[in-house]
């Protein structure tokens, strides 16, 4: 356990008899169950093709169960490989304001180290870790209740993967956290729970 929980947080995330197949291809989940919590982090894991990025989709509406309940607060991304999350012939501030005008205050600057001379850059001139910054300040901006993390480190060498990793840590105290990783000892560290969805996704989730 990464600390320990305070006694009530609002609910940011709540799943219910979730049901979802590809057609052809049989059920990913039944009757599949989660709630998380604002201050708490989940985390996804199993091995490739068992469904771990179809949840996120499932949860931000890109696709549509079966059957089932989804609700959730406002959501925020954070993608695996933050050179594609930007465009290239943008400057890191163009693409923020498009979205979020408020994410590039001092406060957010300073809580994820980044130098406000950053956002002025092209994505091509950062590297993978002050870039992946840059899109939790994104995400931030949008005032989210909940973060969905696709791997979010995945893309990083080692020193930064935990840099980046204890930046989320941080942002805690205003968000739930829904972690899609393949890396059991970062989920152990990083996790108030682990549901392995590659054992079976129909287990409900404690």
């Amino acid at each position: 356990m990464r600390k320990e929980k305070e006694s009530k947080r609002d609910i940011v995330l709540s799943i219910e008899n979730l049901r979802f197949g590809y057609s052809g291809k049989g059920l990913i989940y039944d009757s599949f169950d989660l709630k998380l919590e604002r201050g708490e982090c989940v985390c996804i894991v199993g091995p490739s093709g068992c469904g771990k990025s179809t949840l996120l989709e499932l949860v931000s509406g890109g696709l549509k169960p079966i059957e089932g309940r989804i609700e959730h607060g406002r959501i925020g991304w954070i993608f695996q490989d933050p050179y594609s999350s930007f465009h290239p012939h943008y400057t890191i501030a163009e693409q923020i304001e498009e979205v979020a005008s408020e994410a590039m205050d001092d406060e957010h600057l300073r809580r994820l180290g980044l130098e406000r001379a950053i956002l002025s850059r092209y994505p091509s001139e950062l590297s993978g870790g002050q870039l992946q910054r840059c899109s939790m300040l994104r995400a931030l901006g949008m005032k989210p209740d909940l973060l969905l993390c696709d791997e979010p480190t995945s893309a990083l060498d080692n020193i930064t993967q935990l840099e980046t990793m204890r930046l989320l840590v941080s942002l805690l105290d205003r968000v739930g956290i829904l972690l899609i990783t393949h890396d059991m000892d970062l989920a152990k560290w990083m996790a108030d729970r682990i549901v392995d969805i590659g054992k079976n996704a129909g287990e409900r989730a404690a």
